[in-house]
């Protein structure tokens, strides 16, 4: 488990059984987040309630940019932007030199898959799990380029079938890409599986961690992937407009960027250039540096505490909410996976899902709705348009969860 000298602050309580957060400790997380004060916030995979560490470190690079300008600003701040690349390199397991800092984790994940240099007859597989915006780029690279999309069938469990992943990869497989956590419900991929998989078939590895960083304690040598994209608004509690991607460096000359600018690359004769050696050359140069500096600020936050923490925190609150929904009857628990995360997802017999995040919001409950056209292939293969996503965080707590569930039985 990764922590930081942060972590002391938790230290003076004994952990509970399991090794999560005590008591007093959610306490603590609540008196940081100003939110849990105004909601009860269970839309952490949507956008989690920043904790006040955050906010100041963006309104105070702020303040410093209107009291001084935005280059002179950047250039005071020039050693805290520095060091949100070690935090993003302790958070995830790899080093500075992998990381790159951008404004979502949409672009980290374009910038990485539309960087790999496909030919015609290239294979990328993927899991009936896949996200939406990811699945638009197979089909638009497979028109572009000629390449062959195939989708890897689940096992018993709901999850990717590593048997079928085995049976399926050859020569011709480009990329194996997937997302860990979907999402539209609390599977957890095996991750680390299909990474001993892509190894072996000398395949490219891109993982969507866009749910599960910040939630789950994610270690990138352990997967053993080459690519991973992450966003900081969702479990990282860090604004929106921010994100990283990972790039191995033993692959970095392996991909093509499909942007650079003065940033990225350096302008060395009038008919050549160089690009920069590390992972940097997937960034551009202009940056929204109190976001930038808020999600360092975040990912500081999380080490504190210690990710795994934070996960075992997480997956057994969350394990209690889909326990309190389940005997509700016509509350019927979507969540597919050996393993599941902090993510619950849900219907209720006679209630289209919109209403019953209506019902909720009235009661000040914040929860979301997944629907088909964000997991298109594992919604219809369940005959599901739409669910309820309630996503639970370290600083939710049992009688939360409770009242949502007592909210929802109201409905019935």
């Amino acid at each position: 488990m990764r922590t930081t000298p942060d972590a002391e602050r938790t230290a003076a309580h004994a952990s509970p059984p399991g090794g999560g957060l005590t008591p007093e400790d959610v306490a603590l997380a609540r008196a940081d987040t100003p939110g849990c004060a105004k909601v009860t916030h269970f839309n952490n995979a949507g956008a989690a309630l920043m904790p006040r560490q955050v906010v100041e470190a963006v309104t105070d690079h702020l303040y410093l940019e209107a009291e001084n300008g935005g280059y002179e600003a950047a250039a005071l701040a020039a050693d805290g932007i520095e060091a949100v690349y070690d935090s993003a390199a302790r958070l995830i397991g790899c080093d500075r030199d992998e990381i790159a800092l951008v404004d979502n984790a949409t672009r980290a994940w374009d910038m990485a898959f539309y960087g790999i240099p496909f030919r015609p007859g290239d294979r990328v597989l993927t899991s009936m799990a896949e996200y939406g915006s990811n699945f638009i780029a197979y089909l638009q690279v497979a028109e572009r380029h000629g390449v062959r999309v195939e989708v890897v069938p689940n096992d018993e469990h709901g999850q990717i079938s590593l048997d079928a992943l085995r049976a399926t990869v050859d020569e011709r497989v480009r990329v194996i890409s997937v997302t860990h956590v979907p999402t539209n419900g609390g599977l957890v991929n095996p991750a680390a599986e299909i990474g001993a998989v892509a190894r072996r078939a000398g395949a490219l590895y891109l993982l969507d961690a866009c749910q599960s960083v910040g939630q789950l304690d994610v270690d990138v040598r352990e997967i053993g992937c080459d690519l991973l994209s992450t966003t900081g608004r969702k479990y990282l509690r860090a604004p929106r407009g921010t994100g990283l991607l990972y790039v191995r460096r033993e692959i970095l000359d392996r991909l093509v960027p499909p942007v650079l600018d003065l940033h990225a690359a350096t302008w060395t004769a009038r008919d050549r250039y160089e690009m920069r050696p590390d992972a940097r050359r997937f960034e551009t140069w202009e940056a929204n540096y109190a976001a930038l500096l808020g999600l360092g600020a975040a990912m500081d936050h999380a080490l504190g505490w210690g990710l795994g923490r934070i996960e075992r925190r997480v997956t057994a609150l969350a394990a209690v909410l889909r326990a309190a929904l389940d005997e509700i009857p016509g509350v019927r628990i979507r969540d597919l996976g050996l393993r599941r995360c902090g993510i619950t997802t849900f219907t209720v017999d006679g209630f289209p899902a919109e209403a019953v995040k209506a019902s909720l919001a009235a009661q000040g409950i914040n929860v979301s709705v997944s629907r088909t056209a964000s997991t298109r292939l594992d919604m219809d293969d369940r005959g599901l348009e739409e669910v309820v996503r309630a996503s639970v965080h370290y600083y939710n707590t049992e009688e939360e969860a409770d009242r949502l569930a007592r909210t929802v039985r109201a409905l019935r």
